[in-house]
């Protein structure tokens, strides 16, 4: 298996630290609003990467943490009167409910901020008794970039003074304009008075009580310190073999982890680093601040999450990706050409025999996941099963081979999952398909009962709801026309 390494930018094939397995840590949500279609973009790229090396054989550690504790959670619980857990448990909820409609599996370990605060305290502590981290009158605990030699050496930057100052915290006491802050302590802007007129009765939903004094982490700390804890091995010569997140994420988030953990620990903080790239909305950057943020739980209104996942997964990971809805129209053309040769094949027994196409799918998706070759491979596949079908005979073998083929599509890249008739059915409401699924149990009895006339009856009020039905052996079927 072959992984593009953004810092080495070559690919390289991949070993892991332990044979047999492999670690795989990818920055999570901050979670103060709504997922947005980069977020999503990223957890289906990871959640691909997971299949892939299960499908190779590896048993994989796959661990996205929650950034529960952040300034922007701060602002948005005294903007709205409310305790920093309700926000946060309030928006993890929904970013797993999301998540889960567009077939992003559960990572194995999922670490909150909030529940690794030892761990921080204890990184903080060894950067400052090794001289790589220093104290301020103000109680901020500040990463020395200067005493870091490797720093800027991850994204390979050289920046001036002045750029590199726009990208941090931004205080005189700092040695460096580099230098970024592991230890917030509690500041002015963070007063309750537009909440509570007693400051203190909010303090400990937004403050911790550390050995450096009331405060709250700095965000890069956050990673590092969850690494160590949860995926770190002894005597290993990095704490996990890949580490992932969004392309924005190299500098200086990735940066600053790096640095932090080769400072504090005897090893390097990953062996691999992979970055998927940026989504963009009709040709342009995705931000908040243009006003273009399209939050995935607003996508789902409009389409069905597995046409989402299709389309997001439907280019190269590394690539920008360009969102807009005529190409999403077609992709969903692409997949409904998986779900009709599934529903010629509805009923028949699974089967999970090994296939040449299995094999080449497998092949594609192990070199740095290349999902164009890959998707190539399926429209090829489909195109011949149906070709075949279409003629004359049983074709047993032909069958057994194609449905083993569309449950890896399904397991590998999670294209497939639905009942094939259900999928069709997206865009008809959960009242209406009572109302068709109890129209069609009382034709099936009125035909039973060979009350031919009552039962068309029954199908002309079933076909009024813009549906088409379809009498298998397996049973009546229907789906949105």
């Amino acid at each position: 298996m072959k992984i593009f390494d953004s810092v080495q930018k070559t690919k390289r094939e991949f070993i892991p630290l332990q044979e047999g397995k492999a670690s795989l840590y990818v920055c999570g949500p901050t979670v103060y609003d709504d997922a947005h279609l980069g977020h999503a973009k990223s957890a289906l790229v990871f959640d691909l990467l997971t299949r892939v090396l299960k499908a190779n054989g590896y048993d994989v550690t796959y661990a996205r943490n929650i950034t529960d504790i952040d300034d922007k959670i701060i602002k948005k619980a005294l903007e709205q009167g409310k305790d920093i857990k309700e926000i946060t448990d309030f928006y993890t909820a929904a970013f797993h409910k999301e998540m889960q409609a567009i077939g992003v599996n559960r990572p194995d370990i999922e670490p909150k901020a909030t529940e690794s605060l030892e761990a921080m305290y204890e990184m903080i502590q060894k950067l400052i008794d090794s001289g790589h981290a220093y104290a301020t009158s103000d109680g901020d605990v500040y990463f020395d970039t200067s005493s870091d030699s490797e720093y800027l050496t991850l994204s390979q930057r050289i920046e001036d003074e002045e750029k590199r100052q726009e990208r941090v915290e931004n205080s005189s006491l700092k040695k460096n304009a580099a230098d970024f802050a592991l230890w917030k302590s509690v500041k002015e802007e963070y007063n309750c008075s537009s909440v509570s007129s007693d400051k203190d009765d909010l303090m400990p939903s937004y403050t911790y009580d550390s050995p450096f004094g009331e405060g709250r982490p700095g965000w890069h700390l956050e990673c590092s310190a969850m690494i160590e804890k949860h995926l770190a091995q002894p005597n290993a010569a990095f704490a996990v073999d890949i580490h992932g997140g969004g392309a924005d994420l190299l500098f200086p988030h990735h940066e600053n982890e790096a640095a932090q953990t080769r400072c504090s620990s005897n090893h390097a903080l990953a062996n691999y680093w992979m970055h998927n790239g940026f989504v963009n909305i009709d040709g342009e950057k995705m931000s908040k601040s243009l006003g273009n943020s399209f939050f995935l739980k607003d996508a789902l209104k409009e389409y069905d999450g597995e046409v989402l996942r299709f389309y997001l997964l439907s280019t190269h990971y590394r690539s920008n990706f360009n969102f807009n809805t005529q190409d999403l129209a077609s992709a969903k053309k692409r997949l409904d050409k998986i779900y009709r040769l599934k529903k010629r094949l509805f009923g028949l027994a699974e089967n999970a025999e090994p296939t040449a196409f299995k094999e080449e799918l497998l092949k594609a998706l192990s070199d740095d996941m290349n999902v164009s070759s890959a998707l190539a491979l399926i429209d090829e596949m489909i195109s011949n099963a149906n070709e075949t079908l279409d003629t004359a005979g049983k074709h047993k073998v032909l069958k057994k081979e194609t449905i083993a083929n569309l449950a890896y599509i399904e397991e590998i890249l999670g294209f497939g999952v639905k009942n094939p008739y259900e999928y069709f059915q997206f865009g008809i409401n959960a009242e209406t398909k009572t109302k068709i699924d109890d129209l069609i149990t009382k034709r099936n009895e009125e035909k039973k009962e060979k009350n031919f006339e009552a039962s068309d009856r029954l199908r002309d009020e079933i076909l009024a709801f813009g549906v088409s039905i379809m009498d298998t052996p397996a049973g009546t079927f229907w789906e949105k026309v």
